[in-house]
């Protein structure tokens, strides 16, 4: 599914799209700095039921969230330099225990990623329009 997004009630409108698509435990999701990736979790959670507050985990790494369907994991693996460094933070551990784990920059360690089932979602920016593929 591709869609191009104009205003916050288009991620909003995008994001229930996508909760209703879920079919996988695991989401790749890929943009530039200030693309939405961010923008569009919170839009996501809301979209599952949540009432947290959904922030960038940035330097957190990773910030954990609650909706009726089960535990969100919402990761940023953009300061991470190594392969070592994710698997030090145990990001395989928080499968288990999630209805869904987002994960953002999720470059440096997406060969092992690659045997999960996962859904890929990419955000494009030009001149100010989102260009959105989830899949």
């Amino acid at each position: 599914m591709t869609t191009v997004l104009y205003s916050l009630k288009d991620w909003e409108d995008f994001a229930k799209k996508v909760a209703v698509e879920l079919t996988h435990p695991l989401l790749l999701l890929k943009g530039n700095l200030g693309a939405g990736k961010t923008t569009f979790t919170q839009s996501l959670l809301r979209a599952l039921g949540s009432s947290d507050e959904v922030s960038s985990p940035t330097y957190a790494l990773v910030n954990q969230y609650h909706t009726p369907l089960g535990k969100v994991f919402h990761f940023d693996l953009y300061r991470l330099k190594s392969m070592q460094e994710v698997m030090d933070i145990g990001l395989e551990e928080y499968f288990g225990d999630a209805y869904l784990c987002i994960i953002e920059w999720p470059e440096i360690y997406e060969e092992e990623l690659q045997h999960y089932p996962h859904h890929h979602m990419v955000i494009s920016v030009q001149d100010d329009v989102r260009s959105v593929t989830f899949n």
